[in-house]
């Protein structure tokens, strides 16, 4: 039987990276991007040069309708969509009082009801199957506060939440819901947040003295779709910053 997934935000990334891994295992993909549009396509076209299943969608997953329209689409050309991958999110970091309400809600929108919204479109089918994989991308601040990110750091908070008490409630129906918190990891976003002197002092208050690849956080991604008895979870992969 033929597996598919939903990936959001994967177009480059951890979530690329994600869609690549499961991909290479076997997964039809539905790779999912907002803007990059060229970089979907690429990765498309990558994955069925050798071989695999893969669409590239456009959707805002904080638009309910987006959404719906992307797992329309996923189920006519894959199949029907038996993990999601909620990985698309927005990092904001400024101070408390320099944070406006359209932030906060941006934010939320995405990290939180993105996921929120992606959940039910994927639901019908896997409490129908009494089977089905879910993991939410959080963030090692949605375990520790983070200074400076408080609408970020409280949105991964929500996430964590959410993934501990759906997992509650889909256990009897065979359906797994576990976490990652990635910690510092080499992405455009996060790139975009340091210049390089702030990266080489942070690197240096890493215990295994390097930053995470996105291809660390898919290997964990692959960990958990194999782990039948994990649910409820939110795996820590931080190379020990938060020791």
């Amino acid at each position: 039987m033929e597996r598919n997934a939903v990936i959001t935000g994967s177009s480059r990334g951890i979530g690329r990276a994600i869609a690549e891994a499961l991909a290479e295992n076997g997964w039809g993909v539905c790779i999912n991007y907002i803007e990059r549009k060229d970089m979907a396509e690429e990765l498309c076209n990558k994955i069925k040069a050798k071989g695999g299943r893969a669409i590239a969608v456009s959707a805002d997953v904080s638009d309910r309708e987006q959404v719906d329209e992307m797992f329309r689409r996923a189920r006519a050309e894959l199949g029907e969509i038996s993990l999601l991958v909620n990985n698309a999110g927005l990092s904001l970091h400024l101070q408390f009082q320099d944070t406006e309400p359209e932030m906060w809600k941006r934010i939320f929108d995405v990290n939180f009801f993105g996921c929120v919204n992606c959940i039910n479109a994927a639901l019908p089918y896997m409490l129908h199957e009494h089977e089905g994989i879910i993991i939410n991308m959080s963030s090692i601040w949605g375990l520790h506060g983070g200074s400076c990110e408080s609408a970020y750091t409280a949105s991964k908070h929500a996430v964590v939440g959410l993934t501990r008490s759906l997992s509650a409630e889909l256990a009897p129906s065979h359906i797994r819901v576990n976490a990652i918190a990635p910690g510092v990891i080499e992405t455009d976003m996060m790139k975009g947040e340091l210049d390089e002197e702030a990266l080489e002092n942070l690197k240096l208050e890493m215990p295994m003295e390097r930053f995470g690849t996105p291809e660390d956080v898919a290997k964990a991604a692959l960990y958990i779709v194999d782990a039948d008895y994990m649910t409820g979870q939110t795996v820590v992969l931080d190379g020990g910053f938060m020791i």
